[in-house]
């Protein structure tokens, strides 16, 4: 009986390791393959957006109302509802949201109930926005008697962004060191101030990257804010929580929708705008965590 020719180790082992390195040559390409779909979709469409809506971009699409004249018709009433709005919805949702995060991290005990509590939470952040806007109908408009105004938009998108707010609080919370509490701890402090001088401070960039998430969603919805009394077309800027008001999203849908391309061209820029508006909101609360995170 003929015995077999053992195989040397070191050629076995650099075949392994030459497939292995083709595995992982070809993974990173399908990783940046796939990385290159979402940029290449993002910049054709911001091309399109600027080739149609920057020769309507002036200061008269800031300055005038929404009009049947495409040539008269401007964002100021929508620009002037989506800020009301933007701004209504932050001073409500963050401090609650971030309390909420709070307790369930540092105070809730750990049983069934607030598991309970936690799997809601994260249910509530898939639900689709039209069931927030029914909710807002039903409880805001009429329950409540705040009829079709700015404050009923507000505490509707509110409820909307409050669980992601909440789960992303969380995240940036139990991120911290469980040695900073224990440290705090140790030196006599209490609960509440270790929570207010040593746990905050070190998750509060976590936490406004979640509010920047949260508020980037808000500020493009549009179906909640039909149910609850956003207008097509309004010939006024708000002057308080209470006036009927309309957005961006709705306007530029309004505008879409018209067989004219002159039409067109004005949702274009308002695009433009929205995403102006988009990115000024985001780079303030960037400026606010590079702070924070130089301060701590």
């Amino acid at each position: 009986m003929s015995e077999r020719t053992p195989v040397p180790i070191g050629t076995a082992e650099s075949a392994f390791d030459r497939r292995r390195r083709l595995f992982g040559v070809m993974f990173a390409w399908l990783c940046g393959a796939a990385t290159l779909v979402g940029v290449a979709a993002l910049v054709v469409l911001l091309v399109d957006v600027l080739i149609d809506g920057l020769p309507r971009l002036d200061v008269q699409l800031l300055t005038s109302f929404a009009s049947r004249f495409p040539e008269r018709a401007g964002v100021r009433a929508a620009l002037a509802g989506s800020i009301w709005l933007l701004v209504l919805t932050a001073v409500i949702s963050f401090p609650v949201s971030v309390a909420a995060a709070i307790y369930l991290e540092e105070y809730a005990p750990k049983g069934w109930i607030t598991k309970v509590i936690q799997t809601n939470i994260a249910n509530l952040a898939g639900v689709p926005s039209i069931v927030y806007g029914i909710l807002g109908l039903a409880l805001f408009v009429r329950a409540m008697g705040l009829d079709r105004s700015i404050l009923s938009g507000a505490l509707t998108l509110s409820l909307l962004v409050m669980p992601v707010i909440i789960m992303a609080s969380q995240e940036a919370i139990r991120a911290v060191p469980p040695t900073i509490r224990e440290a705090a701890y140790g030196l006599g402090a209490t609960r509440w101030q270790v929570v207010s001088y040593q746990v905050l401070p070190m998750a509060f960039p976590g936490i406004l990257t979640g509010t920047i998430l949260a508020l980037s969603r808000a500020v493009g919805e549009t179906a909640p804010l039909i149910l609850v009394g956003a207008v097509g077309f309004v010939a006024f800027t708000p002057r308080g929580i209470m006036d009927q008001f309309t957005v961006l999203p709705l306007q530029i849908y309004s505008w879409i929708s018209r067989p004219q391309d002159e039409f067109r061209e004005l949702a274009a820029a308002g695009i433009i705008v929205l995403l102006l508006l988009l990115l000024t909101m985001n780079a303030a609360a960037i400026i606010l965590r590079n702070r924070a995170l130089a301060r701590r």
